[in-house]
């Protein structure tokens, strides 16, 4: 059974290596394919986010032990080596030497028997010298912090700047937790309270949110959430307590004409007409087709009639509605993502440096074609799932500068839970919630104002 997940896992790897495939996209269809069990698809996905969590602390270490080094190895034979490294270095419940037999196994079905000797050797090594395999404490602190938790050096060196030394470690540290499942309750069909006593009465440990009056955290579970009977009856969906946020400091109210402007998979789209008591327009747009389809049938799932869907460019909306025709706009902006490496390990790898200088322009012209949509004293709520200054606070500072009939709203911190307070700038209009405050999501929320005609 574990030599299956084993393979399943090693074949998720190469196409994340290879093809730059999303490691929870291919994962999940990887897993359809397989038929493993439930035991078997729980350690194919464990090896699959733990050796892309830890890949360059593991890259270092192997390092020592491949002669040509690990570079000059065949994908398979590299990916092979990472997931065993894994499994004896990170993995107590696995018996060491299990895992360099099924490796071995693994590279003679995949290879000949010169690799299957090599592999051997490099991980029976790896056995010998076990206790020696630690970081030096000496390392200058954006390397040992890239190391110690494995985070590309350029990345941590960057975090280091803007947020210091002990919130980018227990930052790094934090991305590499297996996340909690957060559920929203529908409160059109049910409540929280209702809701925690249905899942507990079934055996599931859960816990209110302290970050959304909607939310719940599922502690402990059995079975995927989306394929349960209350997610069917669209009394709940799957969503992370930080996106949570985002609708109730939007604060739209029933009747109300209300834009999400890059809205699939439709998540804040749906909350937002929840909150709203689903009386009025909640307009959801994207620009790909393909994905109005996602939007329409979680709308359809919940029960939701007021959500209309369009599919454009968000940045070309002013085409399509005319000035001032919204109260409320959300634009949950594209951007690097880097809030969400704990969802998403590979992430970190894919991202560099060039790339994050080209997305805050974006960003910018964005806000500034949504902005004339909204109606004078309306509120449009920028959002983002990355923890980059330069997507977040800087470009809401632009456009501040540059628009003076807006203005942060000083009043945020009245339209989240206590909990979240001491994360909100008053002043400046805007929350911010790294991964390591609450074990969720790293978010940006900032909330504008358009002042009113005089």
């Amino acid at each position: 059974m574990k030599g299956d997940a084993r393979s399943t896992a090693l074949d998720v790897l190469l196409k994340v290596e290879r093809a730059q495939a999303f490691s929870n996209l291919e994962l999940n269809q990887a897993l359809m394919r397989s038929g493993l069990d439930k035991q078997a698809a729980a350690f194919a996905t464990e090896l699959v986010y733990g050796t892309l969590q830890r890949q360059n602390t593991i890259d270092y270490f192997l390092g020592r032990f491949v002669a040509k080094g690990m570079a000059k190895l065949d994908a398979w034979v590299r990916n092979l080596l990472r997931l065993s490294f894994y499994q004896i270095y990170y993995l107590d419940r696995i018996p060491p030497h299990a895992a360099v037999n099924e490796a071995v196994n693994i590279a003679k079905r995949r290879g000949h028997q010169g690799i299957a000797g090599m592999v051997n050797g490099v991980l029976r090594n790896v056995l010998r010298q076990l206790d020696s395999l630690r970081v030096p404490d000496t390392l200058p602190p954006a390397v040992r912090i890239s190391l110690e938790h494995s985070h590309p050096e350029w990345l941590v060196a960057r975090w280091l700047e803007l947020y210091g030394a002990e919130e980018t470690e227990a930052m790094c540290e934090e991305n590499n937790r297996p996340p909690h499942v957060t559920v929203r309750v529908n409160r059109m069909l049910t409540d929280r309270d209702a809701m925690l006593s249905e899942l507990r009465d079934h055996q599931i440990e859960a816990v209110p949110s302290r970050l959304s009056e909607d939310g719940i955290v599922i502690v402990s579970r059995s079975g995927n959430m989306a394929q349960s009977s209350w997610y069917e009856k669209g009394l709940l969906s799957i969503q992370d307590e930080s996106s949570m946020v985002v609708a109730r400091v939007l604060d739209a109210a029933p009747g109300m004409r209300v834009l999400d402007c890059c809205a699939a998979p439709g998540g804040k789209t749906t909350h937002i007409a929840e909150t709203m008591g689903d009386r009025g327009e909640v307009w959801a747009n994207d620009i790909h087709e393909h994905k109005r389809a996602l939007i329409e049938s979680q709308a359809k799932r919940l029960g939701l009639a007021s959500v209309r869907t369009i599919v454009g460019d968000a940045g070309k909306l002013g085409e399509r509605f005319p000035q001032g025709y919204f109260d409320r706009i959300l634009l949950d902006a594209p951007c690097s993502g880097l809030g969400v490496i704990r969802r998403k390990p590979d992430i970190k790898w894919r991202k560099h440096p060039e790339e994050l200088k080209k997305l805050p322009e974006l960003q910018y012209r964005l806000l500034e074609e949504a902005s004339a949509l909204l109606k004078p004293g309306g509120v449009l709520v920028y959002s983002t799932c990355t923890v980059e200054a330069a997507e977040n606070e800087q470009v809401v500072s632009k456009f501040l500068e540059h628009h003076r009939e807006f203005s942060a709203d000083g009043r945020i911190a009245e339209h989240v839970p206590s909990a979240l307070v001491p994360r909100t700038d008053a002043e400046r209009g805007f929350i911010r919630i790294l991964p390591h405050h609450y074990g969720s999501d790293g978010f940006f929320i900032a909330r504008l104002k358009k002042a009113e005609i005089s």
